[in-house]
């Protein structure tokens, strides 16, 4: 829990998750069979009757705001202490998590009081992150209703139980803000050169490597390009860049600047080497296993494996059927040819990327933070987070002015005309949300003495600089 330090004894608990469980209705209709309708509870060390108390409570509660609103039942609940979101991804099967409001804690004659935060959470924030939890579950599991036929409710609470287990610790609900909401993709800035060679490199790979379904291509943790659905790409993206890549930052580091193998006769030296699979090709009882994951499950449902393969800062991610597995020689042959081409690409990019760096000059601390999204193609950029640790995107400013920025935000998504919000916040902030067709534009302005017409000329300036090829409606 984070903790600042206050006027006096004050103290600040961020929120934190209570509980978070999963159930089906239809699945102990009877009394006194309520138990067999919770398939996941965190945390498990809950007594049983409080367990089925807590999943009858939210039953009611759905049932009661369907009366209301049958197609849009419930989605958070408020109370002082805490505030419950529910999510059906699928028919009949709920999720539900429980968070802790944020408390303030003071001392009074020596006794501590705690003051519950009612309004500090952003409703359309956490249900995203609930939304998103479904959404990694299904990437790795498919969806709740294939591992019912696959073995029944047993199957099931096994795969909930491995995923969830591990997925929940993630969370950190004290950092999440609209990013959340957007949880959108980074682009990586191209020439049209570069772009091309890097289409003709996956278009020479997926003809080398015929099994190959799906592509995509990153940079620098950044989004080039993409063979998949784009709401699938987007939660492989998040996996990729939260937790794939961070974990495999630390070796890289270490050895920067020697290649993975010795140079073969007549062999390019290549730093190319598998993220998820082999550890080591040389070792005839290496394992190829590979994660798998399940995309379009709408429609055609594909089960495939994923393979992510790594040189310097390129990550090219190649998709295969999961009834192939891929074999050690494979494996071999995808990396004597992936890792040499990569590996020279690699380099281009850089190159590239370094000298239009140069030509667009020296980017100066700007007088303003900004977050921009586009929802056709999820394109998402912002000054205000730096990523600085694998889990948690940091904001770099004060998290009232992030809580203004959800709050614009809930506005804009009730109206479906383009308009645009100006707040006079803390002392010397301004807030500017713009939104013009399906884009959004989030400014912060630190500006002691400006005035609306001040504001408004440089959030047109930033427009002008930033966003010159995208047209902004005035």
């Amino acid at each position: 829990m984070a903790a600042a330090g206050g006027a006096g004894q004050e103290k600040q608990l961020a929120p934190t998750l209570l509980s978070f469980f999963i159930y089906n209705p239809k699945l102990g209709p009877k009394e006194g069979e309520e138990e067999k309708k919770i398939l996941f509870y965190h945390p498990n060390e809950v007594e049983k009757n409080e367990k089925i108390r807590n999943v009858g409570l939210c039953e009611a509660i759905v049932q009661f705001t369907r009366t209301f609103s049958p197609t849009k039942p419930a989605k958070s609940l408020h109370t002082q202490k805490n505030r419950q979101f529910f999510h059906e991804p699928e028919e009949n099967f709920w999720m539900v998590m429980v968070v802790r409001n944020p408390i303030i804690e003071k001392h009074k004659d020596g006794k501590p009081v705690y003051e519950y935060q009612e309004e500090e959470l952003l409703d359309k924030v956490y249900s995203s992150v609930l939304q998103q939890c479904y959404s990694m579950y299904k990437l790795f599991n498919g969806t709740f209703l294939k591992a019912m036929e696959d073995g029944g409710v047993k199957v099931l609470k096994e795969r909930l139980e491995k995923f969830f287990h591990r997925y929940l610790q993630t969370l950190h609900l004290q950092s999440c803000d609209l990013l959340d909401v957007f949880c959108g993709i980074s682009f990586f800035p191209l020439d049209k050169m570069t772009y091309l060679k890097i289409q003709s490199f996956i278009n020479r790979m997926e003809e080398s490597l015929n099994i190959v379904k799906y592509t995509a291509f990153l940079y620098n943790d950044q989004l080039i390009w993409s063979g998949l659905e784009q709401d699938d790409m987007r939660i492989l993206y998040k996996y990729l860049t939260t937790s794939l890549f961070p974990r495999h930052m630390e070796p890289e580091l270490a050895g920067r600047d020697s290649p993975v193998r010795a140079e073969m006769p007549g062999n390019l030296q290549h730093y190319g080497r598998f993220l998820t699979g082999p550890l080591n090709l040389n070792d005839p009882e290496a394992k190829c296993r590979f994660p798998k994951i399940f995309v379009n499950t709408d429609d055609t449902y594909e089960e495939l494996h994923l393979i992510v393969y790594k040189a310097m800062s390129a990550a090219v991610c190649f998709m295969i059927d999961a009834s192939i597995p891929p074999t050690l020689e494979f494996c071999r042959k995808l990396d004597s040819i992936v890792g040499p081409q990569l590996t020279v690409l690699a380099s281009d990019i850089c190159e590239q990327y370094n000298i239009n760096k140069r030509i667009s000059g020296a980017e100066k601390e700007p007088q303003f933070k900004f977050i921009y999204f586009n929802h056709m193609n999820l394109a998402e950029k912002s000054t205000i987070h730096m990523r600085k640790t694998p889990s948690v995107s940091l904001a770099s400013v004060h998290p009232d002015l992030m809580k203004i920025l959800g709050d614009i935000n809930s506005d804009f998504s009730r109206v479906d005309e383009d308009e645009e919000i100006i707040v006079k916040a803390m002392s010397d902030y301004w807030v500017v949300g713009k939104k013009s067709d399906q884009r959004e534009l989030y400014v912060i302005l630190n500006q002691k003495n400006a005035n609306l017409i001040e504001v408004n000329e440089e959030v047109k300036k930033l427009c002008a600089t930033q966003f010159n090829n995208i047209f902004f409606l005035d």
